[in-house]
């Protein structure tokens, strides 16, 4: 469906062109804001915890942790379809206003948490989901404002800003989590307070509506078979990591099953709905565009195998490389953040070059390239040894953080540039539920990996090494038999592991004070693990290699000029579900090329 023609008006061009760097700037701050918090408590959590009074790692509170981790990306994947349809129905603008609200309100309630234990805990991760509905709210509209506020030679460079402030705040939260819980762990929250108190303000007084309201009513089966659907598959993959029944995961727990069964066939269910109902929540047509089903397939590989690489390097930087290099492990969650800011800096360099470069060159190149140059990076820190050099391991993520540059800007202005006007909301906002189901999704795939890759052999290494030391041999094998799930996110969180395991049998205390230090001292951990983790880490990179060789095949095989997205059709409007017509202009294809 094609644009209405615009009237020259004398001065308009003028305000038009102040308009589309206002609403850049401000979308920015905003995409900026979302992903930050969506990393940030990854490096705080340690000082979090501390701040509430409880220890994550004690039994039956790995749940709090988990949510902590994984319980925003989840709200974030389920919701940005929805919103994204109301910001089309009744206005963008509107929805991504309130937004802002919400999220700045939910920052100053999570930072002034009365509750300690358990209760500090949950009122934490409540506000977080309320937090990230108004990210939700952001993140689904941002894409679609800019591309109605920038004409199509410059759509490229503006939503590639946007990419790039968007997961650049996923890599600088991981700094930012460290800086700031060092001084007090509520900084992490007071953080977005004054910003987002400004932004909120500015949208409202600067931003207006430039796109046409679709209207209709809302899909109220679809987004409920949706919602559910998904969040019972997220649900499944946080039980999954928790250990159950003497197995060191938890994918054989029948309730991991039944939600894992029961959410696909809700989503079985929406899709089924949404091609019955006059107005539904998604338009299933806009997947018979090539750029936008194999973008959205290639950001999705993409997004699983980035979102696990940052989980994985960050045990490999604070349960073992930073702990041989002389750091106390209370000290590794602000360094890890900072010995990975070659993976930020590279990132933040490529992204706004390459959506310039997209808008001249096309984005399938560019995307491609990207991609390969991601899974070599992969290769290369495959093939890394466990205590590596930090120059080689410092130019590999800088590799790993260009690649993700070059591809994250082009494959979204790809996405938006493909899809009929008064489709941008929804459309923005299915190309975020890809991007965040899959970094959601990435945490539980990488660790199930790593935890298989050390299953085998760390129980038996762990055991014969405590024994070495002193420590009981039933103690031992007691210890070596715990899920390896304990060990890697005690390290994670800035515990001495070996500590931590050997607390509740009180048989560190028995120990003379030689066993003592060489027990808890900064190499026996290390040393021991290395073994059993670069076999984890040979499988996780091998699998993050493969996800990003097939999100270059679906970025090679989107459509390349203006014949085959010209040619698709349309999908069916809200208002009468008649099919489009082959109306998306030519304007349209070039952004998918």
């Amino acid at each position: 469906m094609t644009d209405p023609p615009k009237t020259h008006v004398p001065g308009r061009a003028v305000a038009d062109d102040r308009y589309k760097w206002t609403a850049l700037t401000n979308t920015t701050a905003a995409v900026f804001m979302s992903a930050l918090d969506g990393s940030i408590v990854l490096i705080a959590l340690p000082a979090i915890f501390r701040g509430v009074h409880l220890d994550p790692l004690a039994p039956g509170n790995i749940g709090y942790l988990l949510w902590m981790i994984m319980g925003y990306r989840l709200v974030q994947a389920v919701l940005v379809v929805t919103v994204g349809r109301l910001g089309d129905m009744y206005g963008r603008v509107r929805i991504y206003n309130s937004g802002f609200a919400v999220f700045t309100g939910a920052s100053i309630l999570l930072s002034f948490d009365p509750f300690d234990g358990g209760h500090g805990a949950m009122w934490l991760i409540g506000w977080r989901l309320v937090q990230a509905v108004g990210g939700s709210m952001l993140t689904a509209n941002s894409a679609a404002i800019l591309t109605d506020a920038f004409p199509k030679e410059q759509r490229g460079f503006a939503l590639g800003i946007n990419q790039v402030a968007g997961l650049g705040g996923m890599f600088i939260g991981l700094v930012a989590g460290g800086l700031l819980s060092a001084w007090d762990w509520r900084a992490v929250f007071w953080v977005n307070v004054p910003v987002g108190v400004f932004f909120t303000l500015w949208a409202y007084r600067t931003l207006r509506e430039t796109g046409r309201r679709g209207g209709g009513r809302i899909d109220w089966w679809g987004n409920i078979t949706f919602a559910v659907g998904l969040s019972a598959v997220l649900i499944a993959v946080t039980f999954g990591l928790q250990s159950y029944g003497g197995h060191t995961m938890g994918w054989t727990n029948p309730l991991v099953d039944g939600l894992i069964a029961g959410g696909l066939a809700l989503l079985a269910a929406f899709v089924a709905i949404e091609n019955r109902v006059s107005a539904p929540m998604i338009q299933l047509g806009l997947f018979r565009l090539r750029a936008f089903t194999f973008g959205n397939l290639a950001g999705l590989a993409i997004s699983i195998g980035r979102g696990g690489m940052q989980f994985v390097l960050i045990i490999w930087l604070q349960g073992i490389w930073l702990p041989l290099h002389g750091y106390d492990y209370s000290a590794t969650p602000l360094w890890a953040g900072i010995f990975m800011l070659p993976l930020t800096a590279g990132f933040l360099a490529a992204g706004p070059v390459s959506g310039y470069l997209s808008d001249r060159l096309g984005s399938r190149g560019l995307a491609t390239g990207g991609a390969l140059l991601f899974g070599a990076s992969f290769l290369g820190l495959m093939l890394l040894p466990i205590n590596f050099s930090y120059w080689v391991f410092a130019v590999l993520i800088a590799l790993n953080g260009i690649a993700s540059g070059m591809f994250a800007s082009p494959n979204s202005s790809s996405i938006m540039g493909s899809v009929p006007a008064h489709l941008r909301g929804v459309a923005s906002g299915m190309r975020a539920t890809f991007q965040n189901s899959g970094t959601a999704v990435s945490i539980g795939v990488f660790f199930s990996l790593m935890i298989a890759g050390l299953a085998g052999s760390l129980p038996h290494t762990l055991a014969v090494g405590l024994q070495r030391q002193g420590v009981p041999a039933d103690v031992a094998t007691q210890v070596g038999s715990l899920p390896p799930v304990a060990s890697l996110f005690a390290a994670q969180l800035g515990v001495n592991p070996i500590q931590h395991l050997l607390q509740p049998s009180g048989a560190l205390t028995q120990l003379t004070v030689a066993q003592q230090q060489a027990l808890t001292g900064r190499e026996f951990f290390p040393s021991l693990i290395s073994g059993p983790f670069h076999s984890g880490l040979v499988v996780v990179f091998a699998f993050g290699a493969a996800l990003a060789l097939l999100a270059a095949i679906a970025s090679l095989l989107r459509s390349s000029g203006a014949g085959p997205a010209a040619r698709t059709p349309g999908p069916r409007t809200a208002a009468t579900g008649d099919a489009l017509a082959p109306a998306i202009d030519g304007r349209n294809a070039d952004a998918a090329g």
